[in-house]
């Protein structure tokens, strides 16, 4: 499971002959120009690639919890007509792979005008629309004592302040666990950000990494591995900050 990782950041350093000339893991010397060369390497630089990512990333993650959070709450929590049904419809869109829903949003997106912009990627985690997430938080909301609603009710709290004040503070382990999901795969996904931006500047990190690939001429490989390294260390740095709660999470034992 470590060797990928072990060779990227070695063959980060190599000198672009030894990278697929070379079995071994240690380079002959150590080429840091790969990190200097390829973060200026591109028509425009990578601190506009990863200032996109960022900007997509943090909506997207604040999107996701906000909504799917409010969502799962009334799932788990409130009783409605239709609950049970509604829940269900969630649930079979898990099932339903991306690239099924891929021609119609892009449609819908090209009406609105919202082609090459960030409203496709960010709009639609305002809007619940990760089943995912719902799904775990919905199992995380039922663990709480129902006890804690009926008496914030006793003192006056609406449902949306039980939520807010209640369900959402002792909830944070399953949070944690939708924000480092989210985060990665928002801060990795290349299909969607393909499809929607078609100007360089808007371009996240990982479409800035395909550039370095040349099909007509020759490959700057060893500055595409140096900046997949540098793209990785957000993720590692947020999973290592949040893993406590990331395992809580993913239990989901509640309150004891």
């Amino acid at each position: 499971m470590l060797y990928p990782l072990l060779w990227l950041l070695a063959s980060s350093l190599k000198p672009e002959n030894e990278i697929f000339g070379s079995l071994g893991l240690w380079p002959s010397r150590f080429q840091w120009s790969n990190y200097t060369e390829g973060w200026e390497a591109l028509p425009v630089s990578f601190t506009v690639f990863y200032r996109n990512s960022t900007i997509v990333t943090v909506l997207c993650v604040i999107g996701n919890l906000f909504s799917c959070s409010f969502a799962a709450y009334a799932f788990a929590r409130l009783e409605f007509t239709g609950k049970r049904l509604f829940f269900g419809l969630m649930m079979m869109t898990l099932m339903i792979p991306y690239h099924v829903v891929l021609i119609p949003q892009y449609v819908m997106f090209l009406k609105l005008g919202w082609v090459d912009t960030y409203l496709p990627l960010i709009v639609p985690r305002f809007l619940a629309s990760d089943g995912f997430f719902i799904f775990l938080m919905v199992q995380f909301f039922r663990q709480i004592p129902r006890e804690l609603d009926e008496a914030a009710q006793i003192d006056g709290c609406s449902s949306f302040k039980i939520y807010w004040a209640v369900i959402l503070p002792l909830s944070l382990p399953a949070l944690a666990t939708s924000a480092i999901f989210s985060m990665i795969w928002v801060w990795e996904d290349f299909l969607a950000p393909l499809i929607y931006l078609n100007d360089i500047k808007n371009y996240t990190v990982p479409l800035a990494l395909r550039l370095f690939i040349d099909t007509e001429g020759e490959s700057a490989f060893g500055q595409m591995f140096a900046m997949s390294v540098l793209s990785l260390v957000p993720v590692v740095i947020f999973f290592v900050a949040f893993q406590k709660l990331i395992v809580r999470g993913i239990a989901t034992s509640g309150m004891k």
